[in-house]
């Protein structure tokens, strides 16, 4: 399980990458939790999935960069931000070697949150 892909949860997951890659997969899984508290955790798709009135964001590592994956929504609304990254129509490349964008990433998961909180009041 070199790249976490058999992982029943997001310890064992991120337990599968180098020290290196575990080190940001640690982060912005505490980056995710302090920006949605109330999101509960679960491997979905085979990766780290964080959940609160629907699915909230997704995250992964890889070889080269760490995958972020807000939903089209989140990456829609953040576009002009994420311009310096390479990314989908639901996703967001970190690269590996630079400082994950904290704010911004705090900022698309609160933003989130609100988008399934405001779906599931509905």
């Amino acid at each position: 399980m070199a790249d976490g892909s058999a992982a029943d949860s997001i310890d064992e997951y991120i337990a599968g990458f180098p020290p290196e890659t575990q080190k940001v997969l640690k982060e912005l899984r505490a980056l995710i939790r302090a920006s949605a508290p109330g999101a509960t955790e679960k491997i979905s798709y085979r990766i780290p999935t964080f959940v609160l009135n629907g699915p909230l964001v997704y995250f992964a590592g890889f070889e080269k960069h760490i995958g972020f994956y807000p939903t089209g929504s989140g990456v829609e609304a953040f576009k002009e931000e994420l311009k310096p990254y390479k990314g989908g129509k639901g996703s967001v490349q970190f690269p590996h070697g630079q400082p994950l964008p904290r704010d911004l990433i705090g900022r698309i998961v609160e933003f989130r949150v609100a988008q399934n909180t405001g779906r599931a009041k509905k």
